[in-house]
């Protein structure tokens, strides 16, 4: 009996199709090109600033007898006795959550006027959207230079820089977070009858919490490591003692300070941490690595469901008390119990807020109007472009190691648990060292100039933006990627067909976000001879030529709106 074989192309399993063929091919726009030639730019320019500023290994290695010297004039570590110890830490701690928390709440009104879904009207929300880019671009020891003019020294002119300072990142992402809400549950409100207030209390407030709670804690993260600098200003605190010690060569004492805030830091992310678990439950995408760590076994959340008191108008406005809400509610105390600990410790004068008023027309003639003074124009033009370099060539060595150490901290591109786990590990060791503490002792080792201050900017930024990426990756549709390695593709191809393209807008927004943050601290690092702009502030400020100060603001501020418009374009363009 012969068997007839069918036709020859019937027995062989035909090739899955390319990742090209399977998607159609994005027309690329003259907008989209000219986005693109940007990018480039900047990136060449980066690259530029990194060879303008010399940063060679053989160079640092032969700067090594300096670093020899360095900690032979350490002689080992030295703190401040147990009490007084104790004492700074506190004090630091309070006015870091007494600003915070101040930013919280000046952030509410500012975020829902932002908001596209909630603001009155276009006027009010460019109104609300500028005061937030105003407040991110006054830095916040600038802020304390004010504040210590107007009242007494101690904590408040730290309470009040920390708390305007952080409005801008707080009030944007509150304002993110009110645009993506299921708009259900307000319109029932509405329809009810409810009030614009029983609308943002039962109808928004609710879905926003988990998001605003881990806002919060991560900025008030960012504020105490920032505290280290308004110290420098006179503000009280461990900041201010380490001043003290670095400026009097006590080098052990100041690194025994500067390890003590490392280790404050860490503590800090650890508690952050469990207050998010206990207040956000299973909610991933309020995590932090310090969350992984500590709950690394999180389920994945369930599709998203209207809750069951938004199903009516009636439910809406009387919603019930539920086990979520008496967690939140106890939080709620408890958050209000430390701020009051943290306001009692700081110990305020209050009757600073009596008198403070007489002094704002003086301290305003201080200030206004701007002139560069004694300096010459084309001299502080030069010292910006310079800070800017350096934050150009921190955020092109940042890229690399940060995409590194994010990939492989993201659950869907890391090889195994261990690989994954090392990533959490080093990331979060980096985000605790505060990068003024990395200049000061690079400045010591290499000498004055921005060398020091671009490399502290980019190893500090590894830690933020290795977890901003990693935080996108872990986000993206998981769909392509089981696609992709249904059909036989490597780990690596699925990363570079799938993960990535799909995380670039992220990536694109991180790095101009790493950008702006790195102007700004680029200012601040120039305080302690780090190079650009922040000598002559530093300058300023000491010789009381408060007027050259705020002419050196107003640039900075220029430069802040042009890197949020580049990133605003670029985040339209590429979505």
């Amino acid at each position: 009996m012969t068997v007839l074989a069918g036709p020859a192309t019937s027995s062989a399993t035909p090739p899955p199709p390319s990742v090209a063929e399977r998607a159609p091919r994005r027309p690329m726009s003259p907008e989209r090109i000219a986005a693109a030639l940007t990018l480039l730019a900047l990136v060449v320019l980066g690259i530029l600033a990194v060879n303008e500023v010399g940063i060679s290994l053989p160079a640092m290695i032969e700067s090594w007898g300096n670093a020899e010297n360095f900690f032979a004039r350490v002689r080992g570590l030295s703190f401040p006795e147990p009490g007084d110890l104790l004492w700074l830490i506190a004090l630091t701690v309070g006015l870091v959550l007494t600003g915070t928390l101040l930013a919280a709440v000046l952030s509410v009104p500012i975020a829902y006027l932002a908001a596209s879904n909630t603001t009155p009207g276009n006027g009010w929300r460019a109104a609300a959207r500028f005061i937030g880019v105003l407040t991110r671009a006054l830095p916040d020891v600038v802020l304390a230079m004010a504040f210590v003019l107007m009242f007494s020294l101690g904590t408040l002119p730290g309470i009040l820089a920390i708390g305007i300072h952080s409005i801008g990142m707080i009030s944007k992402m509150f304002a993110d977070a009110i645009e993506q809400i299921d708009e259900g549950p307000r319109l029932a409100i509405r329809a009810a009858g409810g009030s614009k207030m029983q609308e943002f209390a039962s109808g928004i407030l609710p879905q926003v919490l988990p998001s605003w709670v881990a806002t919060v804690l991560h900025r008030n993260d960012i504020n105490l490591r920032g505290s280290v600098v308004l110290g420098y200003v006179g503000v009280a605190g461990l900041g201010l003692e380490m001043s003290y010690a670095f400026k009097a060569l006590n080098y052990g004492k100041g690194l025994g300070i500067a390890l003590v805030i490392f280790v404050l830091c860490v503590a800090m992310e650890i508690v952050s941490s469990l207050v998010r678990g206990a207040m956000l439950g299973q909610q991933r995408q309020t995590r932090s690595w310090i969350d992984r760590i500590i709950h690394p076994r999180l389920p994945a959340p369930a599709a998203a469901t209207r809750p069951a008191w938004a199903t009516s108008p009636e439910s809406a406005l009387h919603r019930p008390w539920t086990a979520q809400r008496v967690r939140h509610a106890i939080a709620g105390v408890v958050a209000a119990l430390v701020v009051i600990g943290g306001v009692i410790v700081s110990d305020i004068n209050w009757l600073d807020f009596a008198t403070f008023w007489g002094r704002i027309p003086e301290v305003a003639a201080k200030f206004w109007p701007p002139s560069f003074g004694n300096y010459d124009t084309a001299a502080m033009v030069g010292a910006m472009r310079d800070t800017v370099a350096i934050a150009l060539a921190a955020t092109v060595l940042t890229l690399l190691p940060s995409l590194l150490l994010g990939s492989l901290a993201a659950s869907n591109v890391a090889p195994n648990q261990g690989a994954r786990g090392t990533a959490r590990f080093l990331l979060v060791g980096i985000r605790g060292i505060p990068e003024l503490i990395l200049a000061i002792v690079l400045v010591v080792i290499t000498g004055l100039g921005p060398q020091a201050g671009v490399i502290a900017l980019a190893i500090g930024g590894i830690g933020l933006l290795g977890k901003l990426i990693a935080d996108s990756f872990e986000e993206v549709d998981r769909g392509p990627e089981r696609a992709l390695r249904a059909v036989g593709a490597t780990r690596l191809q699925t990363y570079a067909s799938a993960t990535v393209p799909q995380g670039m807008r992220a990536l694109i927004g991180h790095s101009f976000y790493m950008l702006d943050t790195n102007i700004r601290a680029a200012t601040i690092l120039g305080i302690v001879g780090g190079g650009g702009v922040g000598y002559y502030l530093l300058n300023a400020s000491q010789g009381s030529r408060y007027e050259t100060v705020t002419a050196i603001v107003l640039m900075i501020l220029v430069t802040v709106l042009v890197v949020e418009g580049l990133a605003m374009w670029m985040r339209k363009v590429f979505r």
